[in-house]
């Protein structure tokens, strides 16, 4: 066993829709993956605002999780729960002082030897060799990829794609067929976790992304993170009411996007979770 998956918090409640979508494209491609036994949160957003050793010692403890399984590739899809891990895998790779203290936190042999992926990578990785010629019918659509800001920031502990115009996911998007636009909001940050707090900042720069994409004539928005996807699917009467016009545009995960692609049940990919209504633009055949 060597591929890994750890769903965290939110893909398993508020995006379950987004696991739905990962194991339904791994099973149609071949692709064993497991999730990572005895997972726990990574602390996300709080752990890292309250206590550092705390905010090292979650992420430590899932990844030495992984490890004792001989998971060599863990898949975060959770973008938050990705920076998490990656970060604590960075900072105590180099501090041996606080690997060994953090070891003794969760009383296991963290060795920080995982190698960390999130979805864009798996697709990129496990995916895009096997799609070719298991493709049922054409994502011929124009898409608005958003990446959000935590898939490539910080660069120098991520060292994934490009940090202000990244391109794996328009990659794999052309491969299903679709039509990535150019546009200026790709890595502009939706509002993350203030979407409970302040809905207005949320509406706001959730709107901006939004409104660009439509502009730029963008049939769907596809997006590779459950809190993006949330502020910018479930916020969309806030933002409607912000910019005081209607955005029909549908948002989805990659995963989905591939799956279309694929020939799967669009329920068996949980497009029906979504707020916005999943369907299909009138001007393009499918």
């Amino acid at each position: 066993m060597s591929l890994g998956l750890y769903p965290g918090c939110s893909l398993q409640g508020t995006a379950r829709e987004y696991t739905e979508s990962v194991m339904a494209v791994c099973d149609a491609l071949g692709v064993k993956i497991e999730q990572v036994p005895d997972w726990n949160c990574c602390g996300a957003t709080a752990a890292h605002n309250l206590n550092k050793d705390l905010s090292l010692a979650l992420p430590a403890r899932i990844l030495a999780a992984a490890e004792k399984a001989g998971m060599k590739d863990v898949v975060v899809p959770c973008a938050a729960c990705y920076s998490r891990l990656m970060v604590t895998q960075h900072e105590l790779n180099h501090d041996p002082i606080k690997k060994n203290k953090i070891s003794e936190i969760i009383e296991a042999d963290f060795k920080g030897t995982t190698r960390i992926m999130n979805v864009i990578e798996l697709v990129d990785k496990y995916f895009l060799d096997k799609i070719e010629g298991k493709i049922k019918k054409q994502f011929n659509y124009k898409v608005a990829s958003y990446y959000g800001c935590l898939m490539v920031r910080p660069a120098k502990i991520l060292k994934f794609d490009q940090v202000e115009n990244p391109q794996t996911m328009d990659i794999a998007m052309k491969k299903i067929g679709a039509t990535p636009v150019d546009w200026a909001f790709k890595t502009e940050c939706c509002g993350a976790g203030l979407s409970v707090a302040k809905k207005e900042i949320v509406a706001k720069l959730s709107g901006n992304i939004v409104e660009d994409a439509v502009y730029r004539g963008a049939e769907f928005i596809v997006v590779g993170c459950p809190m993006c996807h949330s502020n910018l699917d479930m916020r969309r009467p806030d933002i409607e009411k912000f910019k005081n016009k209607k955005f029909p545009i549908p948002v989805i995960y990659l995963t989905q996007a591939l799956g279309l692609a694929l020939g799967i049940d669009e329920k068996k990919l949980g497009l029906q979770r979504h707020f916005v209504p999943f369907k299909y633009p009138n001007a393009v055949g499918v």
